[in-house]
């Protein structure tokens, strides 16, 4: 479908001048009215003031022509024949302001125009002189008047004109109006009656974002896809010529901060077009059809403003699934937005030209209808990025700090697997924060290392005081999974054991970090991963014959792992490869449904669980018995230095010997020496050292 030149815009955008035009005569009139009420009384000149004494002068020695009089004013002209009062000095009283002087003969004051201060034509106006008369002398000065043969009356009442009128009874009124109205157009809040169905997107003229695809790293993939648009934006000859379309919409799925709304913003960018920014819970209000009226208000904008991109955030507040539960059909606010937003994406009307960006990290909650060819013809994948990503994404953060010759920022994208965009923007802002906490003019490998300990494990709190105990406890307890993990194959590289409590609920830890990215697991590696979580409590056990609430979290991720061994993964010899439960594809929280089985099976199930379980924390024990003096040993260091890491540990780690049975294990899951009916051997029960 052929996209409307720019040219064509123009006729389109003159609908919009009805509009313009009543602002434009409401600041006209506010104009006529400042002007003939402000402004012109204010340049007109006044009066010259002069002493009430000057004035009874001029009066007996018969100088005055005409006078008038007011209960706070009093008004005169002087004879022709007559100079003009007021030779002397000028007292403060008398002292003219810059609109007081004395009007010359080329500018008549409007009192004394035409004819002096009662109308009277004359062939020249004459200047005009003003006073303020004393309390209770009127009645003199009448009679000095009348003596004088003086004529004298009322000041006239300032009678303007019938455009002065109107004004006055008119324009206040339209400017209070107005200026009410422009409070309503910029108030915020569903409660604003006339705005309330007006969209809230923000418009970015010409793609002016600030984001280009230099500014995206990690995503190539997404931006192969999305540079097709791009170019589609800027030259549709190429594609229009071949009868090729343009997709009307492309939804952008992943986790949270993988870069979703930058790619949309570095399409924009790109393409030089107008860019509409909106989210999906901005079209959700209270009343019914006020989220349908800002959909047809968002996309009456785009279409005058085409080619562009309408971009939604979090579209999953906006479009899901339908509900079928009431057989009379649902007419709540959500579903009419819904239903408006699928007829303005492929309806009766086209909106040729608007291109929609739509980002969510919920695509299994999204309307089939929504996701059909002809509205989002295009899902693209926004993932968590592989190493030469993490690579990328870091050198592009990188550069906005100072970096220290040490550093090497391919290591730091080795050990950094599963993190996302932001993960790694956030790493090198704590990377950052730390060398300016330590005083440094740039940053270092160390505070790197440590800023990927801090996401990982949590920020140190060294005010958490540790008991002799608990410290030796938590020391073999960590020292035990450092022996274990080393011993299993596929296990990430250990590269520091720490009794430094960090976060919430770590007392300690072990650090394994990955040397290369895993997209899969073989079975004796899960067997490994099950045996190196266990590795902690089976440590407790072999030293002090007891077990601690340590492991809680340890076991739980074990009993996890080999749950889906066994119901999902099909690693299981006497199951089979039967998938017993259901895996919910989602990027915020993956889970797993039970599928509808036999209590038979739901009970074998869990035996198998805990047979696995079983034969993994029997290995564990196995290999920390043959490591025994190693495992006295490194936990001796442990509790002097409370870290351990780098060559040191690693030469601590050569050390480790594997028991006879840990092959045999590995490769079938079973173990068989002089275990119990569960494959559990009997504990060898000893006292903490305080009960000895």
């Amino acid at each position: 479908m052929p996209i409307e030149p720019p040219k064509n815009r123009d006729k389109r955008d003159k609908a919009s001048e009805p509009r313009k035009f009543g602002s434009s005569l409401l600041s006209f009139l506010i104009t006529l009215f400042l002007l003939n009420f402000v402004l012109l009384p204010a340049l007109r000149p006044g009066p010259t003031r002069v002493l009430y004494s000057e004035f009874l002068r001029q009066v007996r020695e018969g100088k005055v022509d005409q006078v008038a009089i007011s209960d706070t004013e009093i008004r005169f002209t002087l004879r022709t024949d007559a100079s003009a009062p007021s030779e002397a000095a000028p007292s403060p009283e008398a002292s003219p302001g810059p609109q007081e002087s004395a009007p010359s003969a080329t500018e008549p004051s409007p009192e004394a125009s035409p004819g002096g201060l009662f109308r009277r034509r004359q062939p020249d106006p004459e200047p005009v002189f003003s006073t303020v008369p004393i309390d209770g002398n009127t009645e003199n000065l009448v009679t000095l008047l009348e003596e004088q043969n003086v004529e004298f009356g009322a000041v006239p009442p300032n009678q303007g004109g019938f455009l002065s009128t109107l004004l006055g009874w008119i324009i206040p009124p339209l400017i209070f109006v107005g200026i009410w109205a422009w409070f309503l157009q910029r108030a915020q809040g569903g409660s604003t009656a006339l705005t309330v169905g007006k969209s809230k997107a923000r418009i970015y003229a010409e793609g002016n974002t600030g984001v280009t695809f230099d500014d995206v790293a990690g995503e190539d993939e997404a931006k192969a896809e999305l540079e097709e648009i791009v170019e589609f934006l800027k030259q549709p000859d190429k594609y229009t010529k071949l009868g090729a379309v343009i997709p009307k919409g492309v939804l952008l799925v992943g986790p949270p901060g993988t870069g979703k709304t930058l790619l949309a913003k570095a399409i924009a960018g790109e393409a030089g077009v107008p860019f509409f920014s909106i989210s999906g819970s901005e079209f959700i209000e209270l009343f019914v059809g006020v989220g349908a009226a800002r959909v047809r208000d968002l996309f009456q904008q785009a279409k005058q403003k085409a080619p562009c991109i309408v971009f939604i955030d979090e579209l999953d507040a906006l479009g899901k699934a339908r509900s079928s539960s009431n057989a009379l059909g649902s007419n709540d606010e959500q579903e009419q937005t819904l239903n408006q937003l699928l007829t303005e994406m492929d309806g009766f009307e086209g909106n040729t030209g608007v291109i929609i960006i739509a980002a969510t990290n919920r695509p299994e909650v999204l309307d089939p209808a929504l996701r059909r060819p002809g509205r989002f013809d295009r899902q693209v994948t926004v993932d968590r990025p592989d190493k030469l990503g993490r690579d990328a994404i870091l050198r592009v953060h990188a550069k906005k700090v100072q970096l220290a010759e040490d550093v090497d920022l391919s290591a730091i994208a080795t050990r950094t697997p599963g993190f996302s965009g932001a993960d790694l923007a956030n790493l090198i802002n704590e990377a950052a924060l730390l060398a300016a906490r330590k005083n440094q003019s740039a940053v270092r490998m160390a505070d790197l290392n440590e800023a990927i300990e801090r996401v990982i494990a949590g920020l140190e709190r060294k005010s958490r005081v540790l008991n002799p105990l608990e410290r030796k406890i938590v020391s073999y307890h960590e020292v035990g999974h450092a022996i274990v993990g080393f011993l299993m194959p596929g296990s990430n590289r250990v590269e520091k054991i720490s009794i430094v409590p960090r976060g919430v609920g770590a007392l300690g830890y072990t650090l394994q970090l990955p040397e290369e990215d895993r997209f899969l697991m073989a079975e004796d590696e899960l067997r490994g991963r099950i045996a190196t979580l266990l590795g902690g409590r089976s440590a407790e056990e072999v030293v002090f014959g007891k077990i601690s609430t340590g492991a809680s979290d340890d076991i739980q991720k074990a009993t996890d792992l080999a749950e889906r061994m066994v119901t999902i993964y099909g690693m299981d010899d006497q199951l089979g490869p039967v998938a017993f439960e259901r895996v919910q594809p989602q990027f915020l929280n993956p889970n797993s449904a039970r599928r509808p089985i036999s209590p038979e099976l739901t009970a074998l199930i869990d035996r198998r669980v805990q047979q696995i379980m079983d034969a993994a924390h029997a290995v564990a024990q196995s290999i920390l018995r043959t490591n025994r003096d190693l495992l006295e040993e490194v936990a001796q260091e442990l509790l002097q230095t409370e870290v351990l890491e780098g060559d040191k540990l690693q030469q601590y780690l050569q050390r480790a010997q594997a028991p006879a049975e840990l092959s045999e294990w590995l490769r079938s899951g079973q173990l068989n020496n002089g275990a119990d009916d569960r494959g559990q051997p009997a504990r060898d029960w000893q006292p903490f050292p305080e009960e000895a």
